[in-house]
């Protein structure tokens, strides 16, 4: 074990401890604890059979006590530290700052991650594309040779391989808005950040949209003159119009930016008549590769590639750079190709929870498709994907609670009547899927791209998506 792990768990060795939110980050941070002697309670208003009740038989084993049901909370003023799940903020449950107010220490999975991590850290935040550049990043940094640790947002927990990683290693981490939300406790951390861009979102959730972008801003304003920033030539970061939004003024050290519509000075960017992505270090150019060398589909892919040559450049050779673009077929639920049957081939995109990842989802295969839609609303205008909708989609078949918002938001559109466009309303996702199986002829695509989280029906859109392969791998030869 490092000497940062062992000082945390000697230091909360004789700590009441206490997880509120039995989720994916939550559950094995407290069997690390529990393996490690530390006196572990778990909260959660949901039961063991929702939970889990496999793990949860593991976890009591373990020594893990539960409160579980309508009084969960109630074990709270007794725990000295307490976990909350990064999905609980602290605007929304005032027992959070009732347990400040009696002198608790609350914390997250994260925060403590960040605070005894040996190694160095590459965080990757932003609106869209946070996934797809984290895991690049991590597969570019292992065929170098590196020991890479990757996690966070991307459904996994990183504090319980504290006990594994070495000051040689890397870890790769996926962050959230509501896992940096409380990030104050990243002194000199991250060594790379990324931010891939800002759009208007997750309004449901902050306060505001103040909020939500200066949460982000926390992956910069703690890192040091020795770290490097990287941000998105292309994106407007002063959302609303508002200067101090910007965050290139909030850069400590080393700025590069990536950009797919022109050069920049220090950072990646494509070229955008031939194709070629070049790396620029302060207008010395390097070619590292052409865009018909990634596999996966459609610009924003090409973004993401631009995003992650800038995190590891210096650290990363051009060779395994284009040894990733060449064999990397994609994260689960992003433009996931699941099947082709009868002539249809089937994708699952159910990360597009926003009008813009539609919209990239849309124009990745450059022709019109078949796409299913709708789910829970997150209060996203879905006005500015109907242009996308309109020349891309030939059929659409809606469902789900958002259902009625999105065909009202398309027929509102001048040009609706005249675009051609085929819309169908039903009341589930499946069947959804059974209205564009039947509709679909040889040669169609149909995509699932709900432009909406998946609560109404399933509990996250990894649900959803996993759910549609299952029905799509089902169909009868």
């Amino acid at each position: 074990m490092n000497t940062a792990a062992q000082v945390y768990l000697d230091k909360i060795k004789d700590k009441k401890v206490a997880f509120v939110g039995m989720g994916v980050a939550n559950m094995p941070c407290a069997e690390f604890l529990a393996r490690h002697g530390v006196n572990v309670y778990a909260c959660d208003r949901r039961d063991k059979d929702y939970i889990g009740a496999d793990k949860c038989d593991e976890l009591e084993k373990l020594g893990v006590k539960f409160s579980l049901g309508e009084n969960y909370l109630d074990i709270l003023p007794d725990m000295d530290i307490v976990f909350r799940s990064h999905g609980i903020l602290p605007f929304q449950n005032p027992w959070i700052g009732e347990c400040i107010a009696r002198g608790q220490q609350v914390t997250t999975e994260m925060e403590v991650f960040f605070k005894y991590c040996p190694c160095k850290i590459i965080a990757v935040t932003g609106s869209n594309g946070k996934t797809t550049t984290t895991t690049l990043i991590s597969k570019m940094l292992s065929a170098q040779g590196y020991k890479v640790f990757l996690g966070g947002n991307i459904g996994k927990a990183l504090m319980p391989c504290l006990d594994e990683i070495t000051q040689n290693d890397i870890a790769v981490v996926e962050l959230s808005s509501f896992q940096l939300l409380t990030m104050g406790n990243m002194v000199k951390r991250p060594d790379v950040s990324v931010v891939t861009n800002i759009e208007c979102t997750h309004q449901d959730h902050h306060i505001s949209l103040d909020e939500y972008v200066d949460a982000k801003r926390n992956v910069l304003i703690y890192q040091s003159e020795e770290s490097k920033a990287v941000l998105n030539a292309d994106c407007d970061y002063s959302i609303g119009g508002r200067v101090y939004h910007d965050m290139r003024y909030d850069v400590r050290g080393e700025l590069a930016q990536f950009s797919i519509k022109h050069k920049v000075d220090n950072g990646a960017y494509m070229n955008t008549e031939t194709g070629d992505i070049f790396y620029s270090n302060h207008g010395k150019d390097t070619f590292v590769m052409n865009k018909s060398d990634i596999i996966i589909p459609g610009d924003h892919n090409i973004e993401n590639y631009c995003t992650a040559i800038s995190a590891v450049w210096g650290m990363v050779d051009v060779e395994n750079i284009v040894n990733t673009a060449k064999t990397f077929g994609g994260v689960e639920h992003r433009i996931e190709f699941v099947r082709e049957y009868k002539g249809v081939r089937y994708y699952n995109d159910s990360i597009a929870t926003s009008p813009s990842r539609v919209i990239s989802g849309l124009k990745a295969f450059g022709r019109k498709i078949i796409v299913i839609m709708g789910g829970s609303d997150k209060g996203n205008d879905m006005s500015e994907m109907v242009p996308y909708i309109k020349k891309y989609v030939k059929l659409l078949v809606l469902n789900g609670a958002t259902a009625d918002k999105i065909y009202n938001s398309i027929t509102a559109d001048g040009d609706y009547a005249s675009c051609g466009l085929e819309i169908v309303k039903t009341d589930t996702m499946a069947n959804a899927l059974d209205i564009a199986k039947e509709k679909a002829q040889t040669g169609d695509i149909v995509s699932l791209c709900p432009a909406c989280p998946a609560f109404d029906q399933f509990k996250t859109f990894e649900y959803r998506g996993r759910e549609f392969k299952r029905l799509v791998n089902e169909f009868d030869d």
